[in-house]
């Protein structure tokens, strides 16, 4: 059964932050696939980027995301979860996808940092065509899209959680 909500979106989209306090608003484990990548490999993102290149990045994202056997969890994944199909057909799987639509206006500015934060970029890419090439992928893969621009973190928690209950509460009835 699906239970697990997962967060997908560009960096800065505030998946993190709103992951944390969505948890805490349902009662629910929090998990943060970014983190977990950190954790296993001892190691920061961008230095993962930086010293095995972004395809082997991608590759250790996939296998931490496909290894996760949760339920009932908030999961935010990092933003580019979304490059690896298997990564995302299990989180499919097991939970409904939300993504967090942020305009690429607000997203510039909250990542002045974005040669440090470990955001999958090939080289010389612009966040401009990052946002141009993800934007559909995300899309693809949700299952409820939440528009985040100028919204209090506090109202975008309160609509995921209401539309997350309506979409499990659809799906227990179509069984």
């Amino acid at each position: 059964m699906k239970s697990n909500i997962v967060l997908i979106g560009m960096p800065g989209a505030g998946k993190s932050t709103i992951g944390v306090i969505l948890a805490k608003a349902v009662k629910r484990p929090f998990i943060d696939t970014d983190l977990l990548i950190q954790q296993q490999e001892n190691r920061f993102l961008q230095d993962i980027i930086n010293n095995d290149g972004l395809e082997a990045f991608i590759k250790i994202e996939e296998s931490i995301i496909t290894g996760i056997n949760a339920e009932n969890h908030i999961i935010a994944t990092g933003g580019s979860a979304i490059y690896s199909k298997a990564a995302m057909e299990h989180l499919k799987s097991h939970g409904i996808i939300v993504y967090l639509d942020l305009k690429l206006v607000q997203i510039k500015r909250r990542l002045s940092n974005i040669k440090t934060r470990g955001i999958a970029l090939k080289n010389s890419q612009t966040l401009e065509s990052l946002f141009a090439e993800r934007t559909p992928l995300y899309k693809s893969y949700a299952d409820i899209v939440i528009a985040c621009s100028h919204k209090h973190i506090e109202t975008i928690v309160d609509e995921i959680k209401d539309r997350t209950e309506a979409w499990f509460s659809r799906c227990s009835q179509d069984r």
